[in-house]
């Protein structure tokens, strides 16, 4: 059952599985909690408690928010674990990687740990030597400054056809679901919002966080030239012995779609660490 939960005048909705310590799942720009159809029934299984998080402006989410920055969206999350009682550990996938860490520095009574899932989570610098160098991130840039300026739902989902090099065994209907989704008024002018923030936000709350911290690439996510370098550059920003890298051969933007078992490997024991320790 979907769950609402008002803040300042619009909703954020949300869909618990499970009993257990509390984790929360946040997706990334232009998705929904559907992104973690593989995962959350995984870890519910496993003995916890799973928040599933449509951020604001998808899915089921409300519009006409007045920001989508990552410190906005981890205001939300926070939201949801005071709601449902905290301690939690957040997953969170690209630009919720972002709100995730804001969340665990600003609000560490709350937040155990995090798992960033290819996460935005410093400012970028236009890398002219990777577009020259790497095609799959020269591909990927190509379509994301088109949906930027376009706004035009064909370009994402070109996009999401370079960010998945293997496609999940539903990925037909799936991708039909995304492109009725984005189909809807106003729904694709909040993927556009988001797009146009700045990490910086949350580059900035790095040194200030104080749980550990899981961080996950794609060796062939197109968001970066080199994916393995941009999570070293996240791990080096935070306390020394916080944060722990792991880089999926072969995996794209998406690992918890695309390789749902190996981030499932992967998280259940962060997972049991973090979570027994709050």
């Amino acid at each position: 059952m979907t769950e609402q939960l008002s803040i300042n005048g619009n909703t954020i909705a949300y869909d618990v599985t499970g009993e257990g310590p509390l984790v929360v799942l946040a997706h990334g720009i232009g998705d929904s909690r559907h992104s973690y159809r593989f995962l959350a029934p995984a870890l519910a299984a496993a003995g916890y408690r799973v928040a599933n998080v449509d951020i604001r402006g998808c899915g089921d989410s409300s519009l006409g928010w007045d920001g989508y920055s990552r410190t906005d969206i981890a205001g939300d999350l926070v939201a949801v674990v005071r709601e449902l009682g905290g301690p939690a550990v957040l997953v969170g996938h690209s630009i919720s990687g972002g709100a995730v860490t804001i969340a665990a520095a600003t609000a560490p009574e709350l937040i155990a740990g995090v798992v960033e899932l290819a996460p935005f989570t410093r400012a970028q610098a236009f890398d002219l030597g990777g577009l020259l160098r790497v095609k799959r991130f020269r591909a990927g840039y190509t379509q994301m400054a088109q949906v930027i300026m376009r706004g035009k739902v064909a370009n994402w989902l070109k996009y999401l056809d370079v960010a998945l090099p293997v496609k999940p065994a539903d990925w037909d209907a799936e991708l039909a679901r995304i492109e009725a989704k984005l189909g809807e008024p106003g729904r694709m002018k909040a993927l556009q919002a988001m797009c146009k923030t700045s990490p910086a936000d949350a580059g900035n709350q790095l040194a200030n966080v104080r749980c550990p911290v899981l961080i996950v690439e794609g060796s062939l996510d197109p968001d970066w030239a080199d994916p393995r370098a941009e999570g070293e550059k996240v791990l080096a920003d935070l306390p020394r012995g916080l944060g722990e890298l792991v880089v999926i051969d072969g995996a794209g933007h998406y690992p918890h779609a695309q390789t749902p078992e190996r981030v499932a490997e992967l998280t259940l024991p962060f997972l049991n660490r973090t979570l027994a320790r709050a």
